[in-house]
């Protein structure tokens, strides 16, 4: 049996189209987990990197912190919080937020040590102060960047999300494990194309968000010569 046929018979069965099994109810338990572990990692890693490219103090030490952290087994990640606190989200999203939290410090760092400086000189002259240039002139000149490293952490997390299935959770992963432990490989093989395929309508979602939804001020700024 060929890979078609195993997509026509993971797409063509009862169970995918209706139930706690169904392809919607898994996509929805994907996303929902992947939004949380982006939630969580945008609340600690944005505001982080926004002060951090702004004073320029810690460039370095993010820098090298977040290559290191890439290296990071998600899977033992998730082992280990299993072994320390047991079966449950936590165990899961932890690593997803540990995957996610560097793309996202860093795009923060450089978008705001982007800046034009002398736009940033302009502000502090009229009396505008270093809370107000921050949020008044660095962030929005830095949301491209924010939104390249949202992209890559999205994509990054919704790829691992399904890890989550290795400790009984739901997601899109439900299909990959159980397809290959009960050697049923057109499960396995329609799990993993739904992954790939919900990854890409990521990448061309922020694409789009990129291009229409930023201000044309924005766009042109970021807009190679």
């Amino acid at each position: 049996m060929n890979w078609l046929s195993w997509l026509s018979d993971f797409f063509g069965s009862p169970d995918r189209r209706s139930g706690p099994d169904s392809i919607l109810n898994r996509i929805a338990e994907h996303l929902a987990l992947s939004a949380e572990a982006l939630f969580y990692a945008s609340l600690l890693a944005i505001p982080l990197g926004l002060l951090i490219g702004y004073t320029g103090r810690g460039v370095t030490f993010v820098t090298a912190t977040a290559g290191a952290t890439r290296a990071l087994p998600t899977l033992g990640l998730v082992t280990l919080a299993v072994l320390l606190g047991g079966v449950g989200d936590t165990a899961v999203l932890l690593p997803l937020v540990a995957l996610a939290a560097p793309p996202l410090l860093v795009a923060a760092v450089e978008g705001v040590r982007d800046t034009d400086p002398d736009v940033r000189d302009a502000a502090r002259g009229v009396g505008m102060t270093h809370r107000q240039v921050l949020l008044g002139v660095c962030l929005p000149s830095a949301l491209p960047a924010l939104l390249a490293g949202l992209r890559t952490a999205t994509v990054q997390v919704i790829a691992t999300a399904t890890v989550a299935a290795y400790v009984g959770l739901g997601g899109l992963g439900r299909y990959v494990i159980d397809g290959l432990a009960t050697r049923d490989y057109a499960v396995t093989v329609g799990g993993a194309l739904l992954v790939v395929l919900l990854a890409v309508a990521a990448q061309l979602f922020f694409a789009l968000l990129a291009r229409y939804a930023l201000p044309p001020g924005i766009r042109a700024q970021r807009r190679p010569d």
